[in-house]
């Protein structure tokens, strides 16, 4: 969930935050696969935090006296925080800028991560197969840069060549910056790029951004499309998997 920007045509490279060196795209990591990096959402794709954002929404909005509507949720999820907060100051008519609703979701949300950090089903295995195959990895969140680091110590920092925040880029999903941006930054072409989401504002953007999709609904349902594969858990991923989907496409 991050802030609005400028729109620029295209991302620049100097937004993305390197965590760890690349491999060279010539090596094993790429060898006998048309696979050339695999970028990854965060929020109900690798940590079970997408309800963690809608009961810090909820109670943040009680507080001001403004119940929110359980079909809300699905408008919100998965969306940039200028979007979803502002959704929501208009639904309710509350009495909060969007500069203050969102320090204050921010803090909130930060807090319940210092508590307790779920993760996804399946989400500690791929990223150490990832990793133990030194394919280039890129972790890439619509939210922002306080949140993201607060996750990568759980998640493990180790695990990305290279982070994506919502607030570093201009323009954040459902446009295609963000993934452009992390393509860029492992110096992957976007259609040999996975791209693993939950929501449909995070499929819209790698879609966009040209890259092979692997859809693991969190909150909504997702229908399958061409270059989109649905599944029900990261259990069902693997790297044979990943490299699998970029033979279906030649």
């Amino acid at each position: 969930m991050p802030k609005k920007g400028s729109r620029p045509d295209r991302p620049s490279r100097r937004c993305a935050r390197m965590t760890s060196t690349v491999p060279a795209l010539g090596t094993r990591s790429a060898e006998g696969s048309a696979l050339q990096a695999v970028l990854l959402d965060m929020d109900g794709t690798l940590v079970d935090t997408e309800g963690f954002w809608w009961d810090v929404e909820a109670e943040v909005f009680a507080a001001l006296g403004h119940p929110l509507d359980e079909s809300w949720r699905h408008v919100v999820v998965g969306g940039p925080m200028a979007r979803s907060a502002g959704f929501l100051i208009e639904a309710t008519g509350a009495d909060i800028t969007l500069a203050e609703l969102t320090v204050l979701l921010n803090d909130g949300f930060e807090a319940r991560i210092g508590r307790t950090l779920p993760l996804m089903p399946g989400a500690a295995r791929l990223l150490a197969e990832l990793a133990a195959h030194e394919i280039p990895t890129a972790l890439v969140s619509a939210s922002h840069r306080r949140i993201i680091d607060r996750v990568l110590t759980s998640l493990g920092s180790q695990h990305f060549a290279l982070t994506v925040a919502g607030d570093e880029v201009a323009r954040t999903k459902p446009f295609p910056d963000p993934y452009l941006l992390a393509a860029s930054g492992l110096g992957a072409e976007p259609a040999r790029c996975a791209v693993i989401e939950d929501t449909a504002t995070g499929v819209a953007a790698a879609e966009a951004a040209g890259c092979r999709v692997v859809a693991v609904p969190s909150v909504a349902p997702i229908a399958p499309a061409a270059r989109r594969t649905v599944v029900t858990s990261l259990e069902e991923v693997d790297l044979p998997f990943l490299r699998g989907l970029m033979t279906e496409m030649r």
